[in-house]
């Protein structure tokens, strides 16, 4: 495989490799030594069923289930569809467009889970020809660049996220009672410390509610100072999608967002597997 970097603070385009055939255990090591440096990588023309995306993705670990109120709940892959089972555009009122707009706030898959994920895995089906990018932070990068007096800072607080509470942003009603009885808030590191050689990573995005200790007011400026200081254009790395795509990202040092399409009746079809985090960030209560 050849490896060439895309940005100079995440993400490198790996060629040369057919997953779906050439994903023995050599290989397999060599992309989660590729994951730990780059964060992100970027794998072109992978024309993957449903079957060869969960086959592959396990190599690299457990996969979660898909939680209640997801296309795909219940399975091990979620489908991120404008379209209805017939194929066609569904209404920019359609839930699934709600939930795309959701999507379009800075995030971490699975942040507002117990067990966080580790990575997840997006192969691109259905892609049109411009517009809906999905842009990645490295937010080890952005904890390097922090001042010192905020990294202490965050070092001692802990964030509360909340998955209701990012899809009320766009729509109240998004969630039924029973989507959120099935994803109570949970406490999570601000920071995370990953190793001595990788650092720590800033660990928030829209599903953080609040941060423990603070004011509702204090607590609300640190969370929008953090993510605009997380989105400056120096951090950002916007990827164009092509059909067959393949990307694989850390969610626990990486937040992303989509962007709009262009003509919201353009089709788009992304299919994800997710694997599993290892244990809590901290200590349950």
């Amino acid at each position: 495989m050849t490896v060439t970097p895309v940005h100079k603070l995440i993400g490198a385009r790996i060629e040369e490799l057919n997953i779906a055939h050439d994903t023995d255990s050599d290989v397999v090591s060599q992309l989660w030594s590729l994951i730990q440096r780059y964060d992100l990588l970027i794998i072109p023309d992978q024309r993957l069923t449903d079957e060869q995306q969960i086959e592959f993705s396990e190599q690299l670990g457990p996969l979660e289930t898909t939680k209640p109120g997801s296309t795909g709940a219940g399975t091990k892959l979620v489908t991120l569809s404008n379209l209805d089972t017939d194929g066609y555009p569904v209404e920019p009122s359609h839930r699934q467009n709600l939930i795309r707009r959701a999507n379009q706030l800075w995030h971490a898959d699975s942040s507002f889970k117990p067990i966080p994920a580790k990575l997840s895995i997006l192969s691109a089906r259905q892609i049109p020809d411009h517009g809906g990018e999905t842009q990645f932070v490295n937010m080890r990068s952005v904890y390097t660049a922090l001042p010192n007096h905020e990294q202490e800072k965050c070092d001692g607080y802990i964030a509360i996220h909340d998955f209701a509470h990012s899809r009320k942003t766009v729509d109240p009603n998004l969630m039924t009672d029973e989507e959120r009885a099935a994803v109570p808030p949970v406490r999570q590191p601000l920071t995370i410390d990953h190793d001595e050689h990788r650092g720590r990573s800033l660990y928030i995005g829209s599903h953080v509610s609040r941060i423990e200790g603070l004011s509702k007011h204090c607590s609300q400026q640190l969370i929008n100072r953090l993510i605009t200081f997380s989105t400056q254009d120096k951090f950002i790395y916007s990827h164009h999608w092509k059909v067959h795509d393949l990307l694989i990202w850390n969610n626990l040092t990486v937040i992303h967002r989509g962007t709009p399409l262009p003509d919201p009746l353009m089709p788009r079809v992304l299919v994800r597997t997710t694997i599993a985090g290892d244990k809590p960030l901290i200590d349950c209560e």
